[in-house]
């Protein structure tokens, strides 16, 4: 199972990449979107830096838990 949640936080960096570029495309159109994107983009990067710290810290728990 965390083999699936370490190649899924990679997900996190497409979308973001995604609202980036979507943003800069809405920027001439509509400005307000173009900067609740990039708002996105910024807190999906923050949920990617967050998930795999704290699958970093799941898997060090498994491996004391093992050892013991």
């Amino acid at each position: 199972m965390t083999k699936f949640f370490k190649y899924f936080q990679y997900a996190y960096l497409l979308f973001a990449g995604f609202f980036i570029v979507r943003g800069f495309y809405e920027f001439s159109d509509n400005p307000n979107m173009a900067y609740l994107l990039w708002v996105m983009a910024a807190l999906v990067i923050f949920m990617y830096f967050f998930r795999k710290k704290y699958i970093g810290k799941f898997e060090d728990r498994n491996k004391k838990d093992d050892s013991q």
